[in-house]
C-alpha cells in the first residue's frame, strides 16, 4: 500500500485501547505528478494559518497563477526524491508511527497528515466511531508555530465527542536533543567531522515572528541545546532558515546565504542537519541534500547532509517519553 494512502486505522491498534496517539505531519502529494501536486498545494495553501491574505486577493492569485505555474515544477522535484513506496515524508512518517506503536503497545498509535492522505480531519470522527475516548495529538514539528502546530490544533478543537490534548512542542526535550546529537556523532564517527555544523530550519515570514510567533526562539533554543550536547564551540556551528517562498521578508539568515558566507570564509566541508523536520522530505532531500549541495560544490566546498531521525529507535523512544509525560500530566489534571 502506498505510504500516503488511506488506511484501515482500526487494524492498527490493540483491541480495547480507548486512548489514541496520533502523529500528525504536514502532508504530501499522493503521487509525483502535476495533478497530485496541484491538489495537495491547493489544500495546503488554502489554510489561513499558512497564508493569511484576503481570500479575494489570494484565491485568484493561487488558482490562476501559482498553481498553474508551480505544480509541474514541484512535481519534478518530488520525482527526484520519490521512493518505491511513495513520498519520503509519507514513508518515514508511517514507519515512525509503527516504531512508536512498538514502544507503546498499550495505546493506539496512528499517523495522519494535516493536508492530503491519510487525512487528520477524517481520522478524528472515525476514531470516535471506533470507541476511542481520548486523543493525544503529537504534531511532528519540534518547534511550535502558528502556521503549523496551531493548524493541527484547529482541527483537533473542532472534533466532537472526544477528550483531546495537543502536544505544543518538544524543541528542547532532553531525549530528542540527545537523539539528534547522537545522529551527528554517528555520522562524524563514520565519515569524519566537517569543519562546520549548520542547523537549517524551515523558514517563516518575518511578520509572523513580529506578531508574536515563538518559532524563531524555539529554533534558536533547539540549535543551542544540540550544540551544547555535542560540546561544540560557538564558531563551529550556526543556525539558518530555508525554503523561502514569495517576495516578503522571511527569517534570516537564509541557508543559501549562510553557505555562501561559509564558502567565502574558506570553509570547504559543512555538515548540515535539519532539526525542524522529524522525517526527511522534499525540503531536506531535494532542497538541501541536492540543490544546496550542488551550489556549495560550485563554490569549491562539500556539503554533507545528515538525515533526519526518521523511524530510528532513538526517535521512537524520545517520542514515547514525550507521550508518556503528556498522558501523565493529562491524567493528573483531571478531577478526582
Amino acid at each position: 500500500m502506498p505510504a500516503n494512502a488511506s488506511y484501515d486505522d482500526s487494524a492498527a491498534a490493540p483491541a480495547g485501547a480507548d486512548t489514541a496517539v496520533v502523529l500528525v505531519n504536514l502532508g504530501t502529494p499522493e503521487a509525483a505528478n502535476t495533478a497530485a501536486v496541484r491538489r495537495y498545494l491547493s489544500e495546503f495553501l488554502h489554510d489561513r494559518r499558512v497564508v493569511d491574505m484576503s481570500r479575494w486577493l489570494w484565491c485568484p492569485l493561487l488558482h490562476f497563477a501559482i498553481l498553474p505555474l508551480r505544480s509541474s515544477k514541484v512535481a519534478h522535484k518530488y520525482a527526484s526524491v520519490w521512493l518505491p513506496e511513495g513520498s519520503p515524508l509519507a514513508v518515514h512518517t508511517r514507519r515512525l508511527a509503527e516504531a512508536l506503536q512498538r514502544e507503546l503497545p498499550q495505546l493506539r498509535v496512528l499517523h495522519a497528515m494535516r493536508y492530503g492522505q491519510p487525512s487528520w480531519k477524517q481520522l478524528l470522527p472515525r476514531l470516535r466511531e471506533q470507541g476511542v475516548k481520548r486523543v493525544l495529538a503529537l504534531p511532528l514539528y519540534p518547534q511550535y508555530s502558528t502556521s503549523t502546530t496551531a493548524s493541527v490544533g484547529d482541527v483537533l478543537d473542532a472534533a466532537q465527542g472526544l477528550d483531546k490534548r495537543l502536544v505544543n512542542d518538544y524543541h528542547t526535550d532532553p531525549e530528542w536533543v540527545a537523539a539528534v546529537a547522537e545522529s551527528v556523532r554517528r555520522h562524524r564517527f563514520a565519515n569524519g567531522a566537517g569543519e562546520h555544523l549548520l542547523m537549517s530550519f524551515h523558514g517563516l515570514p518575518q511578520r509572523f515572528a513580529a506578531a508574536g510567533d515563538p518559532y524563531p526562539q524555539h529554533c534558536e533554543a533547539s540549535a543551542r541545546a544540540i550544540a551544547q550536547a555535542l560540546d561544540l564551540p560557538e564558531q563551529a556551528w550556526s543556525l539558518s532558515y530555508q525554503s523561502r517562498f514569495g517576495r516578503e521578508r522571511w527569517l534570516e539568515p537564509s541557508t543559501a546565504d549562510t553557505l555562501t558566507a561559509l564558502a567565502a570564509r574558506g570553509v570547504r566541508q559543512v555538515d548540515v542537519i535539519a532539526p525542524g523536520f522529524a522525517v526527511d522530505c522534499l525540503e531536506t532531500l531535494e532542497e538541501v541534500a541536492m540543490m544546496l549541495a550542488e551550489d556549495f560544490a560550485a563554490r569549491g566546498g562539500r556539503l554533507r547532509y545528515i538525515p533526519c531521525l526518521n523511524e530510528s529507535p532513538a526517535h521512537a523512544q524520545a517520542l514515547a517519553g514525550i507521550v508518556q509525560r503528556e498522558l501523565a500530566q493529562w491524567r493528573a489534571a483531571e478531577p478526582s
